[in-house]
């Protein structure tokens, strides 16, 4: 009594201290800044393709903060209401939550845009137009200065004959006679691609806008809408329009409805997964009740795996803990082999113990190495679930040996089954089992040749259907289209990236000319920049050979005097700017959504370019440009991260199954090892046969299954070399654990529903392997 009184005060004394100590870190805690719900950080910082650590930077920095409005008047469809848009964008820029808020179609930008790139043409745009009939002359052979310049002359005049020619030269008549090289008509005609919102929207006013915080942050989404709201009621009571409508859309409000569903989903997904345990508890349990006792085992695991997770990383992803929260499915297990474990009233709880010490021990050990190898993964979130599970593996078997040694001499009693002698089952009996067992092994075969694989990442997130169409309708009336095609060239630098945005489009140009388009144009290459003052210099006799050749086509040389003397001023007055410079004063002059397609400023620098139609095939890599399309470049990374996971997870298994050999005789270890493998192996075959894509999370899901498995196949060899049927408490795990998987099967979050089928489907095929095999064994006297 004595001995019992001093362990259970020391049990409880490392229970609450333990329990006491996570409680306190937790709650020191901002969640907000720990627990990330963007699915961009799911992509390392440090990410080996430099690429993709760009589109992360890119859609968490720029893309994500972007946030449209459309504003409509039920009374008056087909005229935008304009006034309304403007009350509207005041009352938003007054906000502290918008950056940058600006109407679409507001002429005083554009002017502004437009008399700036005619101010600055012969600085901006002509050293590109230099630099490019430069090349073309070198590639014609010839070399001579004064050759090019009559080339030049003939080349431009002939240029500009060919463009009066066509319809949209009408439009151009009043600024060729300053700019008759055509330096900005051939970026107006270029920019098409770039154009704000189309046809008016359909008679709604649009705003586009740009917040100050990450969408994916608290501060980016409540404080965000009651701004919102806060501005269309004021806009209405100005305007006193009982039919004004306001559409918007942003990511931020895709993260609040997925994170707000997410939380409800797990709510009752938790909810019902208790129940489901409790009702298979009552087929296995005499007194209910009696349960309570594991569920401290539960939360101490799962506190455990949140403080130790918590330790290890600076942030989280909020999928580890949805992911995690499926820990209770294996801390189960410890609570209930101790507990089911028969026990006299006088025998000490280490005699108690000592049975299924080693199994304990063993399950726990191995599965802990299998899981902890995914640390080594690229993805942080399997780095992340395998230090949650690992943790919260040791956590667990360390509560529940301590949790039950603070106990009295209390058994989990199970109800009694009346036994079945399975050696005197008829010899058909063991011919179907067997007969079964060939069958099982042709559909795995079978069905492993139709399993499919494809990574998709819309399975980290709710469908959100509503706001998806919603989202898709605004960005059409913005000018965007699915047809487009959206390219980001970066660069170490920003000459690299220019040059590299050079290549691209002469490259694109080859394949469908003229129909790309990009804020990068209005930047020459570093090269053309320096040697431009040189090439100026050495253009003497330009303007008049430019005269002759204008003559020669009929026009007359004085109706382009205005372009000549700026051609003289630009040769006497060359620009002295660094590249620097020039680009931050081109960065300046770009209003709202244009100044966002470029990055400039610091590293890594970047352009975009729209266009018109996605070409069919990538872009070659030695162009640094990648296609905007992040849906896609997600999929590949998770297609290259369930292959990394895939070698990390068989070289876990791979160590779990030389564990058990080093532990077991051959012959138990070679059952322990092929019980899971082999019902992981018809899993996946009935989910092919059945016509279900596999991805990186049924994948996971097959891991923690096989972890699983690989438990009761240890616990049950005991009885399992007596011919027996697997013992209770193996049948209350896997039937517990197969009912709260399988009510997560239910769940329309895409990762969670493949989890939970795959890890029940692959316990319920353990768990029938176990049945069966006693009848196909001898049973030892």
């Amino acid at each position: 009594m004595v001995v019992f009184l001093g362990q259970k005060r020391l049990a409880r004394l490392v229970l609450v201290v333990f329990a006491a100590a996570c409680g306190g870190w937790l709650l020191t805690l901002d969640h907000a800044q720990k627990i990330s719900t963007n699915v961009v950080d799911l992509i390392p910082a440090a990410e080996q393709a430099p690429e993709l650590g760009l589109l992360r930077g890119f859609a968490t920095n720029v893309q994500s903060r972007v946030m449209l409005f459309a504003i409509h008047d039920r009374t008056s469809p087909d005229s935008p209401p304009r006034a309304a848009a403007e009350a509207f964008a005041r009352y938003l820029a007054a906000s502290p939550a918008f950056a940058e808020v600006v109407v679409m179609g507001d002429s005083g930008a554009e002017d502004a845009l437009g008399r700036a790139v005619f101010t600055h043409r012969l600085e901006w745009l002509l050293p590109t137009w230099l630099g490019q009939r430069h090349r073309e002359f070198v590639q014609i052979g010839a070399s001579e200065p004064a050759a090019f310049s009559r080339w030049l002359a003939g080349r431009a005049a002939a240029d500009l004959e060919a463009f009066l020619n066509r319809p949209e030269a009408t439009a151009m008549q009043e600024l060729l006679p300053h700019d008759p090289l055509l330096l900005v008509p051939t970026l107006v005609d270029r920019a098409r691609s770039l154009g704000a919102a189309g046809a008016a929207g359909g008679g709604h006013a649009l705003v586009w806008t740009r917040i100050k915080e990450s969408p994916f942050t608290e501060a980016g989404q409540e404080p965000v809408f009651a701004e919102i709201e806060q501005a269309f009621a004021r806009m209405k009571a100005d305007s006193a329009g009982a039919g004004l409508e306001l559409k918007w859309s942003g990511v931020n409000r895709f993260a609040a409805a997925s994170r707000a569903r997410i939380q409800a989903e797990v709510a009752w997904l938790n909810v019902a997964s208790v129940v489901a345990v409790l009702g298979v508890s009552c087929l296995f349990v005499r007194r209910i009740h009696k349960l309570l006792h594991v569920v401290p085992v539960i939360l101490l695991s799962i506190l455990g795996a949140w403080t130790i997770s918590t330790l290890v990383f600076d942030r989280l992803h909020v999928f580890v803990f949805v992911i995690g929260s499926l820990l209770s499915g294996v801390a189960i297990d410890y609570a209930f082999y101790i507990y089911m474990q028969p026990a006299r009233a006088d025998q000490p709880y280490a005699l108690r113990l000592r049975p299924i010490l080693k199994p304990l021990l063993t399950s726990c050990l191995t599965s802990v190495i299998g899981f902890l190898l995914l640390i080594f993964s690229e993805l942080p979130l399997i780095r992340q679930i395998g230090v949650f599970v690992s943790a919260g593996l040791i956590c667990a078997l360390g509560a529940a040996l301590l949790y039950f040694a603070q106990l009295p001499q209390s058994v989990l009693e199970s109800r009694r089954w009346r036994p079945r002698d399975r050696s005197a089952q008829p010899g058909w009996a063991r011919g179907w089992v067997r007969g079964g067992l060939l069958l099982a092994i042709g559909i795995t075969i079978v069905g492993m040749l139709r399993v499919r694989w494809y990574d998709d990442v819309r399975e980290l997130d709710l469908p959100a259907t509503e706001l998806q169409a919603n989202d898709t309708e605004l960005r059409r009336w913005f000018g965007e289209s699915p047809q487009r095609g959206v390219f980001l060239t970066y660069g170490p630098t920003l000459a690299a990236a220019r040059e590299r945005l050079e290549a691209y489009l002469k490259y694109q140009d080859s394949v469908a000319p003229g129909t790309t388009a990009s804020t990068g144009l209005l930047l020459p290459t570093e090269g053309d920049w320096q040697a431009f003052p040189a090439r100026l210099a050495a253009l003497e006799t330009f303007a008049t050979d430019f005269n002759v050749a204008l003559e020669q086509r009929g026009f007359t040389a004085e109706a382009f005097s205005p372009f000549l003397d700026a051609w003289s001023t630009r040769r006497s007055e060359p620009p002295r700017s660094d590249y620097a410079a020039l680009a931050a004063a081109v960065r300046k002059s770009l209003p709202g959504p244009l100044a966002l397609l470029s990055n400039t400023e610091e590293p890594p620098f970047w352009f975009l370019s729209i266009a018109e139609v996605a070409p069919a095939t990538s872009p070659p890599a030695e162009f640094q440009t990648i296609g905007i399309n992040q849906l896609q470049s997600l999929n590949a990374l998770f297609t290259r991260y369930r292959g990394s996971a895939l070698r990390l997870s068989m070289a876990g298994l791979g160590l779990l199954m030389v564990s058990v050999f080093l532990i077991y005789p051959p012959r138990a270890a070679l059952r322990i090892a092929l019980i899971p493998a082999g019902a992981c192996l018809l899993t996946f075959a009935l989910l092919g046969i059945n016509g279900y894509t596999l991805n990186l999370f049924h994948l996971l899901g097959a891991f923690l299954g096989v972890c699983l498995c690989h438990d009761y196949a240890i616990f049950s060899a005991a009885t399992a070399a007596l011919g027996e049927a697997p013992p209770v408490p193996v049948r209350l795990s896997a039937c517990s654990t197969a009912a709260s998987f399988g009510v997560l099967a239910f769940s329309s979050i895409p990762v969670i529903h493949a989890l939970g089928l795959t890890v029940a489907l692959i316990v319920l095929t353990a768990l029938a392997a176990l049945e069966l095999e006693a009848f196909v064994r001898p049973r030892k006297s």
